[in-house]
């Protein structure tokens, strides 16, 4: 292969990060991050309400920084060579467009309004619409929810534009179509002015959209019409025809070229999930776990169609052909809150540091503010040592994981997180230790739920930053599994694998397995289950599981 370099691109929740990669073997030439300073600020969120906006002027913002960021680390050499950039985002996260195409909050006249922003995946606040189309499901002869689990969750597509049109007329009246994150920037990227020529990923379709091959397409429009008369119509405004992210959905239009010092020869790929092409960075192999493990988990697995057949895994969040690697089936599954459960817990205890340093009269504003920094960065990593120390006892503190509701199995965002059997001797480790085994038995359900469903999980693979930073709690994973994990070498598996898409889009590689090959750069580290630990994990899993039921109910009744 003669020299060439791609980009890959991933928008995380917080932040979006670009990668200039050496086609010919993976290696990373220069990187850049961006934090989105609305979302940096807490702007247009309402956390109380789980409503989590996001303004589109973050990402174009990130966007152009990370990659001219990138290429002038790079230098001049290596900007001549770029042959193609790929794209992952989270999911589902939507937003209200224009005929053009235009996120509406890019006009003046909704440049404050959150109705018009990108509704971000974690955001909850239609609940009340994924539990109508739960309901509305039952009334068809057709199942339209088999191939995303049996349940369609408040996190995806249809819920999210439901509410939206529900809550504000203006977005209403004003809203053409409904675009996810991950295909919009390829569409800006490529110059689109018109939504109806946008190119959609069978990634984000399938799994949230409830786009099928056996429906030639979405449902028909009497199931969305007889779900509620503001959806009458709107498929025909949506999509029929997919792409997976090995194609392109064209090349650098003149402006964006010009933006970023790129030629308009570079190819632009069709987008997918952070997840998704995660799996593929981290080097994804048949009926092994990914889990992409950062705010949430994103839990990926792939195998041949001919084996998965007429399989029907309920209770995840989809498994459609081609999601992850063309000719595979991509199965999805994750968690709601797994690093965010963390995050809770750190700024509940971080709450003295927060509010009252800073009125101090022993130490100045500056000292205050750099002790908050040095305590608040080592929380985390001092609470795992200390709840290492800890002996395991069947009858220790017990959590459930689902703080931000339950993605799998069986969505459910109206669910609570809880504590239990909490005494006068209860300290911060020990309320530590229950979270990590809350998040790590939620985890296990996971497993269990393919395992008893026909699809086998025969290995399990750690990607991204909690996989390599946190060894007490992939420790911890291992015993409560009862498997091995491995965990990938590199820390920025999404944006790996969205270049070796771009490897791929560009024609470098014919296939993406291919690129995975020859780009991967393999695992560099493995936990073992202890078996003793893992016979007591054994027991207090299934406390686990009955406290959860109980919770359940509560909420059911």
């Amino acid at each position: 292969m003669e020299e060439a370099y791609v980009i890959g691109v991933d928008y995380g929740s917080d932040s979006v990060r670009s990668v200039i990669l050496d086609a010919a073997n993976g290696a990373e030439i220069a990187a850049s991050v961006f934090y989105y300073p609305r979302w940096k600020e807490g702007l247009y969120c309402e956390p109380q309400k789980n409503q989590f906006r996001q303004h589109p002027l973050d990402y174009t913002e990130g966007l152009e920084a990370t990659i001219k960021g990138c290429l002038q680390k790079a230098g001049k050499t290596v900007a001549a060579k770029v042959k193609a950039i790929s794209i992952d985002t989270t999911g589902s996260t939507p937003v209200a467009v224009d005929k053009t195409g235009t996120p509406l909050a890019l006009l003046p006249a909704y440049a404050e309004n959150p109705n018009a922003m990108f509704v971000l995946w974690k955001d909850h606040t239609a609940t009340k619409e994924a539990a109508e189309i739960n309901a509305h499901a039952e009334k068809f002869d057709v199942n339209y929810l088999q191939f995303v689990g049996g349940i369609y969750s408040s996190e995806w597509f249809w819920a999210k534009l439901l509410r939206i049109l529900r809550a504000d007329e203006g977005v209403r009246n004003d809203c053409y179509s409904w675009v996810e994150h991950c295909d919009w920037i390829p569409f800006l990227l490529t110059g689109g002015a018109d939504v109806s020529q946008l190119k959609r990923g069978v990634c984000s379709a399938g799994h949230k959209a409830l786009w099928a091959k056996e429906y030639d397409g979405l449902p028909p429009n009497d199931f969305f019409a007889s779900l509620d008369p503001l959806l009458d119509g709107f498929t025909s405004k949506l999509f029929t025809e997919t792409y997976t992210a090995d194609k392109a959905a064209g090349n650098l239009c003149p402006e964006w070229a010009e933006r970023l010092g790129l030629s308009t020869e570079v190819a632009v790929g069709v987008g997918a999930f952070d997840a998704h092409m995660g799996a593929v960075g981290g080097q994804i192999e048949p009926y092994h776990l990914s889990k992409v493990m950062g705010t949430s988990t994103c839990d990926m697995l792939v195998a041949p169609i001919e084996e998965v057949q007429d399989k029907l895994v309920k209770g995840i969040c989809g498994q459609v052909p081609g999601s992850v690697i063309p000719g595979m089936m991509g199965l999805e599954a994750g968690q709601s809150g797994f690093g965010d459960c963390y995050a809770w817990f750190k700024n509940i205890i971080s709450w003295p540091l927060n509010n009252l340093l800073k009125n101090s009269a022993v130490i100045d504003a500056a000292t205050a503010d750099a002790l908050k920094k040095e305590i608040g960065d080592s929380i985390i990593t001092e609470l795992s040592k200390e709840a290492a120390k800890l002996p395991l006892d069947e009858k220790d503190e017990l959590a459930i994981d689902w703080f931000n509701g339950r993605r799998t199995p069986d969505a459910n965002q109206l669910l609570k997180g809880a504590l239990t059997g909490l005494s006068l001797g209860t300290d911060a480790p020990r309320i530590f230790k229950a979270i990590v085994e809350a998040t790590c038995f939620g985890a296990k359900a996971i497993v269990d739920r393919f395992n008893n469903e026909g699809v086998a999980v025969k290995g399990l693979i750690g990607l991204g930053g909690v996989a390599r930073k946190s060894p007490y709690i992939m420790q911890m994973m291992a015993d409560v599994i009862n498997m091995p994990i491995r965990i990938h070498k590199s820390e920025q598996t999404c944006a790996a694998g969205a270049a070796m898409f771009a490897a791929t889009a560009a024609g470098l590689y014919e296939k993406v397995e291919d690129a995975m090959a020859a780009m991967g750069q393999g695992f560099d580290m493995e936990y073992h289950p202890d078996e003793e630990k893992a016979a007591v994990y054994a027991k207090r899993y299934e406390q686990y599981m009955k406290l959860g039921g109980f919770l359940e109910k509560t909420v059911d009744e």
